[in-house]
């Protein structure tokens, strides 16, 4: 009845939850709820009393003159077995107030019987409708009181309301009461008859009629007079005699206003209503990201200094932070001594300019460049007079690379500062409730610290020294758990009890302190001694023994020595010194394991490790892999050890000192053990920081040059002008499959055209091609694909343009040069052509033609083509070894390269507005990022889609506009959004136009005036009439040129010597501008170079290919005189006669070779430029080829620990040949484990090899694929084997399941289990991941439904033919684990064995409630 009862009950749910059961918040334990007197057998747990007590409590507050909203109600509903299930429903009784008022305004019959007779009329009844009324009687009292038992399913029950929750699903259930009247138990349902559904009607059908019925009953007043049989004007009788009904509706709508009221004053509904966390998140549209859209600061800032919001940076910790970063800084540059001290300035100003002003680095190095200067009068004689003179000699101290450098240097000074501002309270308060006076590392350490390790330091020295004092005052403070009440020695460590129990005593003993230790090792000299006790240290170790816990002179000695050990290893001074030692005399050892001893030859990419940057992160990474053992260990460990020694022992001589001493250097060594330890990780650690950030510079710089290319520009166009682009393509170029397709795109970005050819030597093609260019008249023709014969495609247009003398014409007709033809770098076409960016930019081209708009858009404009990638910018290659980066630290330095070029190059605002593949450049802009970019297009398009001035930025009241941005992140980013130039507009300022700033608009105003020469008076009778750029607007009229004669050297001492303001580097960048208003700096465009072209058409590199090296061919011709060759990559070869044989007469080629056949072959020679090579098929070159010569420093590598690990490999490479087996069987390979796995990686769940066994003759091994990356290695007995090299007759697999052939084994056993993990790993319970992230989930789903357990299972990924079975029982409940083994056709609990998911489901619950009945019991 029970196992029934449990089967049934595992059908119906879905997710498994604890619905009646109460956990204990601080365990997670179960626990039943307490029960009432009048309980039910104790087989059965009575649920009622819950019940019980919401109905006292509601009661209650009606008394009170509460409303109460909600009320809950017993309901049986009818299972599928037929058995009553009671379910707890909460409903709305304003709801059903308003359907029970909806329903009386129907009349039932009864009701229209009585109507009828009042009024004298009848009814004729044939004509009424044939639905039936049927009604259900009460349930008997004592059964409505009965409950039903809480039985094992609702330990983790699927009910997804947790008990007491309302259901808010009312759909199916009748409005009534229960138990508050006679009626109300009533179940009413009207039915149509057989012939009225037509004998057939489906329940969906039945509820639309029943629902339409409902409909017309709530749109009617009264029935109609026609379907009652009565006479016109019947109805408005009775209502004169009965009433309507609602002449007590102003009653019930005074009631209700306040509900309504209540209702309405709902808040609205919001984004994160609507969206998952995750999903607002990615857009970018959470209450974090609007608060940095609306704060006035940079946004790069708010991000990156959002965990240290709390920290304020005076003017006293700007002092120390300068002090602290220039140490980094001088530690690199190569300065002479009396630079230093500028420097230290020059660093103080650009942390102010950072810190204090919130300035962005591109605006500190354009506008604030004068700062980055240091300059100095130089004496120089003067040949003619011998007088002295001078001359200003200029030394840049910090570039563009180094102001990114202390912007990251003040995020670490900041975690620094946190740190020990942290430090600083934790002191100040444990101050207050115990005496540290006598403490001086804790008293003056902090002033010693520079790093943040050595903070760190105090910090774990504090909480080691002073545990129970800290945890005191976290539980006085209310930072801990529970109210604030602590048992006495509970949670106290080990450490706490020996300090606080007899047995410190012993520590003192060794009559040296960490401390004085300390202090020795310091200085590295003895200035502290040791003195020795009396008596021998076991003998002294009795004296303090404390029971129970140190019950013998041993564990008194050992705990001694234990404390002794730990005070060492926390003492901040020794860490610091011992620090230096190790991070100065540290060694670096790669062990090869045996992985990597099997697995690593001279191909492998982990042969040759370095120490360089990209190497380190590969011994990392092969480490992580198993492949070796990164070790490090101190220069002369030994001989250190015994120096410490000799700072630890006393000097005394003596058996009783000779006894002590061999003790403390045990202290000594277990001390070094834990030193060894940490100052490996960190060190491992601190070197793979600084190698990814030496890689992350490289993509950087990389980057950099990548970005810093202007448009591609022809002879007829000025630089940074956009030309006309066709761009071609031929994909992989094979004949009969790949066109030849192309775009042309205008100078403004418009796709005017797409064609395709099918191959250029066709004279129908050919003559279209040349009309098109012809008709086009493209400035350039970009051409790129993905194969060698993208190479053959360019010289075909090449000699097409060149014949038929195509050119590009320049402003005058005589202006004439060749249309160029170039392949372009197609990196971020590649990317393009298969995006949703490219569908949605042009859904009805192919992906080849959106490859070739790519193309076009690469040449118009590198920058913008970078920028539109976002994210998927890592995706191009900038260094080799990035893949070894961190992904947030590869887009963080990726992204100061785009912001550095954005911000010299500029984005004109208005353009951005009206086309959102500008206005991707916006969010690089100085001071904004990618929330305020698109918070800054939205106002611009508020204020009318454009702005005429940079000052138009900050709001116009008067014009009503709204301002764009704060004066904060305006004055970062002015000048570097465009505003172009109106000459007509007597309100457009040309220096908008500019890079000049709107603070320096007064300098160059002056400085056009100065050059025009014209007086104070005459300015403003200009700018009265011609507006604020009146006189600039005089100069750029052809007089541009006279700017030139100004000396600005003076106007740059006047302006220090009357303001104190460095202007000498901003007047000539005013000047600059006055001439070329946002003049392009980049650098032209950058075409490929030969090994560029040959990597991107063949994909290999120098390193991959080169001469000497042996590939496999494909013959493709053979002749008496040579073979043609093709290479994997796609080049072309040849082989020579000479070159197929040793010299042998009567060679005939056709004899050993034939077309299609591939075969091994030597590089002799390779042409890049051509893509053609020279090979041999000589056996003696074959057999030498190149080998990569590595080169190292003495010592570095050890020769002989690879020799022997060959021979070792070897060796077992001979065993496993020797005890290799043949079976015929079509799933048998000759694989070991490892290619096994390998062979199987590609194939489905279930598929199976078998392959021999290293266990001896008489075993096979059979390997199957569990899932993707786990694999079972099954072991296989043979019994009764004919031989050696036959099949056993019976095959035994662990022990218990025999088969008769291996068909057999294979689908009785092995599919048998694959089918298993099929049916778990789709089950609802299945949670896909690690064990972490499963582990993971639940706490989350825990977290959000504190009242609920949850469990699940997961792939044991360390034992393939297992899974977890993880379960959490509630929210503070640790995550418990049980493993489920697969056998064939079961799963098997704790040795049980379970036919399927669900009875397996219920196997655990059952199991888990005894286990909980168990631990209360022992409770």
């Amino acid at each position: 009845m029970r196992d029934s009862f449990i089967d049934r009950e595992a059908e119906m749910d879905d997710d498994d939850e604890l619905d009646q059961e109460e956990f204990d918040e601080d365990t997670g334990e179960v626990r039943r709820k307490a029960d009432k007197p009048n309980k039910p057998p104790k087989d059965f747990d009575d649920s009622s009393e819950e019940e019980d007590d919401d109905d006292d409590e509601e009661a209650a507050k009606i008394r009170e003159g509460f409303i109460v909203d909600d009320e809950e109600e017993d309901e049986e509903e009818e299972q599928a077995d037929g058995s009553m299930v009671l379910v707890k429903k909460r409903k709305k009784k304003r709801r059903r107030s308003n359907r029970e008022d909806e329903e009386e305004e129907g009349l039932d019959e009864d009701d229209l019987d009585l109507v009828l007779e009042n009024t004298g009329h009848e009814i004729d009844r044939s004509s009424q409708s044939k639905f039936k009324r049927l009604k259900r009687g009460r349930e008997d009292a004592e059964k409505r009181r009965r409950q039903h038992s809480r039985d094992l399913e609702e330990i983790f029950s699927d009910e997804e309301d947790a008990p007491g929750e309302p259901d808010d699903d009312d759909e199916g259930l009748d409005n009534r009461r229960g138990g508050e009247n006679e009626f109300e138990d009533f179940i009413e349902e009207d039915e149509m008859s057989e012939d009225e559904r037509g004998g057939g009607g489906s329940d969906d059908d039945m509820q639309m009629v029943r629902r339409r019925r409902r409909e017309s009953n709530q749109h009617q007043g009264s029935y109609a007079p026609q379907r009652l049989g009565l006479r016109e004007g019947a109805i408005s009788d009775m209502h004169d005699i009965f009433g309507r009904g609602d002449e007590y509706d102003f009653a019930l709508v005074t009631e209700d206003d306040p509900e309504q009221e209540e209702e309405s004053r709902e808040k609205e509904l919001e984004l994160k209503d609507v969206f998952e966390p995750s999903e607002l998140a990615e857009r970018m549209l959470t209450d974090e990201d609007n608060v940095i859209r609306q704060t006035d600061e940079p946004e790069r800032f708010q991000l990156a200094r959002r965990p240290f919001a709390h920290l304020k940076i005076g003017e006293r910790e700007l002092e120390e932070e300068t002090e602290w970063i220039s140490k980094f800084v001088l530690a690199k540059k190569n300065l002479p001594p009396h630079q230093e001290e500028p420097l230290m300035k020059t660093i103080r100003s650009v942390l102010e300019f950072i810190v204090i002003e919130q300035m962005e680095v591109p605006f500190i190095y354009q506008h604030r460049k004068d700062y980055l200067i240091h300059t100095e009068r130089v004496p120089t004689r003067r040949h003619n007079d011998g007088e002295t003179g001078y001359e200003i000699e200029a030394t840049k101290l910090l570039t563009q690379d180094d102001l990114w450098e202390i912007l990251e240097l003040d995020l670490k000074f900041r975690a620094f500062l946190d740190k020990c501002r942290a430090y600083e309270r934790t002191y100040s308060n444990l101050k207050i409730v115990t005496d540290t006076s006598d403490d001086m590392e804790a008293e003056t350490g902090l002033q010693r610290t520079e790093t943040i390790e050595q903070i760190q330091d105090l910090h774990d020295y504090i909480h080691f020294r002073y545990h129970s004092q800290l945890k005191d005052m976290a539980i006085t403070n209310g930072e801990g758990r529970g109210n604030g009440y602590r048992r006495p020695g509970s949670s106290k460590t080990i450490y706490e009890r020996i300090r606080n129990g007899k047995v410190y005593g012993m520590v003192r003993a060794f009559g040296l302190s960490a401390a004085q230790f300390a202090m020795n090792v310091r200085f590295d000299q003895k200035r502290e001694y040791a003195e020795d006790p009396h008596n021998y240290p076991h003998a002294i170790s009795d004296q303090y023994i404390d029971d129970p816990e140190f019950p013998t002179g041993e564990s008194v000695l050992q705990a001694a020595k234990l404390m002794l050990a730990e005070e060492l290893f926390t003492n901040p001074t020794l860490r610091r010194s011992m620090r230096d030692k190790w991070f100065t005399r540290g060694t670096i050892h790669v062990n090869v394991t045996e992985k990597g001893v099997r697995q690593i030859d001279e191909q492998h990419q982990y042969y040759s490790i370095a120490v360089h940057p990209a190497m380190y992160l590969r011994m990392m990474k092969a480490e992580q892999e198993g492949y070796v053992n990164v070790d490090v260990n101190l220069e002369s460990e030994d001989k250190f050890t015994r120096r410490l020694y000799e700072y630890m022992t006393s000097e005394n001589v003596s058996d009783i000192a000779e006894s002590w001493n061999k003790e403390r250097k045990e202290v000594v060594d277990m001390a070094m053990g834990k030193f060894k330890l940490m100052f490996q990780k960190a060190i491992k650690d601190e070197l793979r920081t600084a190698c990814e950030d030496s890689i992350a510079a490289d993509c950087r710089r990389s980057y950099l040059k990548k970005l810093d290319q202007a448009p591609y520009k022809p002879k007829a166009l000025k630089l940074g002008e956009i030309p006309r682009v066709f761009a071609f393509s031929n994909g992989y170029g094979e004949r009969g499959r790949d066109a030849i397709v192309g775009v042309f795109r205008d100078e403004d970005g418009r796709l005017l055209e797409t064609v395709k050819f099918t191959d250029l030597k066709d004279d129908t093609s050919r003559t279209n091609f040349i009309e098109v260019l012809n008709r086009r008249k493209p400035d350039v023709i970009a051409v790129a694909g993905f194969s060698v014969q993208t190479h053959k495609l360019v010289e075909e247009i090449r000699g097409i343009v060149e014949e038929e003398d195509i050119n590009v014409v320049g402003d005058e007709v005589d202006d004439r040069s060749p249309t160029e033809v170039m392949l372009v770098n197609d990196e971020v076409a590649r990317l393009y052509q298969n995006s949703d960016r490219a569908a949605l930019d042009h859904p009805e081209l192919p992906p080849l033609s959106r490859y070739c708009v790519a193309l076009a858009k690469y040449v118009q404009n590198p920058l913008l083509e970078y920028a539109a990638l976002g994210k998927d910018i890592v995706s191009i290659a900038f260094h080799p070894a990035q893949q070894l980066l961190p992904e947030h630290k590869l887009q963080k330095a990726l992204e100061t390269a785009m912001v550095d070029m954005v911000n010299l190059v500029g984005v004109d605002l208005n353009e951005a507005a009206s086309k959102p593949y500008v206005a991707n450049l916006l969010q690089y802009v100085c001071g904004f990022g990618p929330r305020k970019a698109v918070s800054v297009m939205k106002v611009v398009q508020a204020n009318g889609g454009r702005v005429s001035s940079r000052l138009e930025l900050l709001g116009d009241r008067d014009r009503g506009f709204l301002p764009v941005v704060g004066p904060m992140v305006f004055i970062n980013c002015a000048s570097f959004l465009i505003i172009p130039h109106d000459p007509a507009d007597r309100n457009s300022d040309y220096l908008d136009n500019t890079r000049v700033h709107p603070e320096d608009y007064d300098l160059g105003r002056k400085m056009a005036a100065d050059a025009l020469d014209i007086d104070e008076e005459d300015v403003a009778t200009m700018v009265t009439e011609g507006g604020a750029g009146a006189v600039i607007n005089e100069l750029i009229n052809g007089q541009d040129e006279k700017v030139n004669e100004l000396s600005l050297e003076d106007y740059a001492e006047e302006l220090e010597r009357n303001f104190n303001q460095k202007k000498r580097a901003t007047l000539e960048t005013i000047r600059a501008e006055l001439q070329h208003a946002y003049e392009e700096l980049r650098n032209k465009y950058q075409k490929l170079s030969t090994d560029e072209i040959f990597t991107m058409l063949t994909g290999e590199t120098k390193e991959t290919l080169a001469a000497g090296m042996v590939v496999p061919v494909a013959i493709r011709r053979v002749t008496d005189r040579y073979c043609a060759v093709r290479l994997a990559c796609g080049i072309d070869g040849n082989v020579s006669l000479d070159e197929m044989h040793d010299g042998s007469s009567h060679f005939l080629p056709t004899n050993f070779y034939h077309v299609g056949q591939t075969v091994q072959a030597r590089i002799e020679k390779l042409n890049e430029e051509t893509f053609f090579s020279e090979l041999s098929f000589r056996e003696d070159k074959i057999r030498n080829p190149l080998v990569k010569r590595i080169e190292f420093l003495p010592d570095e590598w050890d020769d002989v620990r690879e020799e022997r690990d060959k021979a070792r490999l070897s060796v077992v490479n001979q065993e496993q040949t020797r005890t290799a087996r043949v079976i015929k069987h079509p799933l048998f390979k000759p694989y070991n484990s490892r290619q096994a796995q390998e062979f199987l990686a590609g194939q489905s769940r279930g598929d199976a090899i078998i392959r021999p066994s290293s266990n001896g003759p008489d075993h096979i091994a059979v390997t199957w694929k569990v899932s993707d990356g786990i694999y079972q290695h099954i072991d296989v007995l043979e019994l009764d084997k004919d031989n050696e090299f036959t099949v056993g007759k019976t095959l035994k697999v662990s022990g218990k399941f025999s088969y008769s052939d291996l068909d057999e084994l294979i689908v009785t056993h092995v599919k048998a289990m694959a089918k298993k993990v099929d049916e778990l790993s789709h089950h609802s319970k299945f949670i896909q991941g690690t064990k972490a992230e499963a582990e993971k989930w639940l706490e989350k789903y825990c977290e959000a439904n504190p009242k609920r357990s949850m469990y699940g299972f997961c792939f044991d990924t360390q034992r393939p033919g297992y899974f977890h079975l993880l379960y959490k029982a509630g929210a503070n409940a640790r995550i418990g684990s049980w493993p489920v083994k697969i056998i064939p056709h079961a799963f098997q609990l704790r040795d049980t064995p379970f036919p399927d998911v669900m009875t397996l489901c219920n196997g655990f619950k059952t199991m888990f409630h005894h286990n909980s009945q168990k631990s209360r019991s022992r409770i």
